[in-house]
């Protein structure tokens, strides 16, 4: 009688628990062929992108024992520090954001913040750019706080990094043009459109930290005025929206604040900075001083805004490009850095992210499902 109400291919599971326990193993699976063919991908594509902007043939002369050999001969000692300089930009980021929840949590739980930032940052790394979602989520649940008001403080970081990428890629462009150096027409493209992005940008931000400054709270009335066409109800959502979407940028607000989320935002460049500098270290084959690592860490966070699907950002084809025209590094060599770039980078927040994940019970296919914006 039971069976006669299920198909005949389903008779095995007894328990919803079979269903799950599946679904855990599929999940599992992904995870494990994502891990494998990522890293390889990662190298395949960098090497076929800055091959063909150099005009040569993919992997032609490429030479794969010089690239392994630059794997294997790494110093760890420096290495170890990379990693370490990466770790601390996290707590860097918890610091910043605290700053951000002040108006509305005079004492936000820094473990709350550190934990979610792990978490959030591995959800990048496994559900791409819609992970960005799950930061702001989960601070707002770990700190009841309003969602929207948290989505406001990720756009005030995303300002605040994007401020700090000018200034690294400003660097970048004077010490290049000051010190004589002769460029290839890649990296001649590169200044010429990047400068004019950067000047965009800039604009762009300053427009953006005077209407959060100047205005916020007041700015509500005139967008809800434009909505009075919508029918009461979804206006007072609208409202309630604004209302904690505002509360969320009253950081800015304050001289104090601005200058504390400045000196967060320079503290967390200089970790990356160092880490890089570390990286370069341990390649003997690399010589490169602090102002190259300046001048490389302006270039490469321009690339890090281009994403590939599935594989990462432009900072491994960025990297490369400069470091083979800019600094004559080998190809091999180059590829071999702009890969442990991308683990440092990526890859390295995953397993502190996943250990933190299961401690706190948190499940990836809900976490997925606010990726995907269904817990938004």
């Amino acid at each position: 009688m039971i069976s006669s109400n299920f198909p005949p291919r389903q008779s095995f599971s007894r328990t919803p628990a079979g269903g799950r326990l599946k679904a855990k193993r599929g999940l599992r699976r992904d995870a494990i062929r994502r891990s494998v063919w990522k890293p390889l991908a990662a190298v395949l594509a960098t090497v076929t992108a800055v091959s063909l902007l150099l005009h040569t043939h993919p992997f032609r002369g490429f030479d794969w024992r010089l690239a392994t050999f630059s794997f294997t001969h790494v110093r760890l000692f420096w290495l170890f520090f990379a990693i370490a300089f990466i770790y601390a930009t996290y707590w860097g980021r918890a610091l910043r954001w605290a700053v951000f929840l002040k108006p509305l949590k005079p004492k936000p739980s820094m473990r709350n913040l550190l934990s979610a930032t792990l978490v959030g940052f591995t959800a990048i790394v496994l559900l791409g750019r819609p992970g960005e979602f799950v930061r702001p989520y989960l601070i707002a649940v770990k700190e009841e706080v309003s969602l929207p008001s948290q989505l406001a403080a990720w756009l005030l970081e995303r300002i605040a990094d994007l401020l700090m990428v000018l200034l690294l890629f400003g660097f970048a462009l004077l010490h290049i043009g000051s010190s004589g150096v002769t460029t290839g027409p890649n990296i001649a493209w590169i200044l010429n459109t990047g400068g004019k992005l950067a000047a965009l940008s800039a604009a762009a931000v300053v427009v953006l930290l005077v209407l959060f400054r100047h205005f916020g709270v007041s700015a509500r009335l005139p967008i809800l005025h434009l909505l009075r066409f919508l029918p009461p109800s979804l206006v007072a959502r609208i409202d309630k929206l604004l209302l904690a979407f505002f509360r969320g940028v009253e950081s800015t607000q304050s001289e104090g604040a601005l200058l504390l989320i400045l000196a967060y935002s320079v503290l967390e460049w200089l970790l990356i900075v160092a880490s890089y500098a570390c990286l370069a270290e341990s390649f003997s084959a690399l010589h490169l001083t602090i102002v190259d690592i300046f001048v490389f860490m302006g270039f490469i966070s321009l690339g890090a805004s281009i994403q590939v699907p599935g594989v990462g950002g432009g900072i491994q084809v960025m990297a490369v490009l400069v470091l083979t025209e800019l600094y004559r590094v080998r190809l091999e060599t180059a590829t071999a850095f702009a890969f442990l770039i991308w683990v440092l980078t990526f890859v390295a927040v995953v397993p502190p992210g996943l250990v933190i994940s299961l401690k706190e019970g948190w499940k990836w296919r809900k976490l997925r499902r606010v990726g995907s914006g269904d817990c938004l």
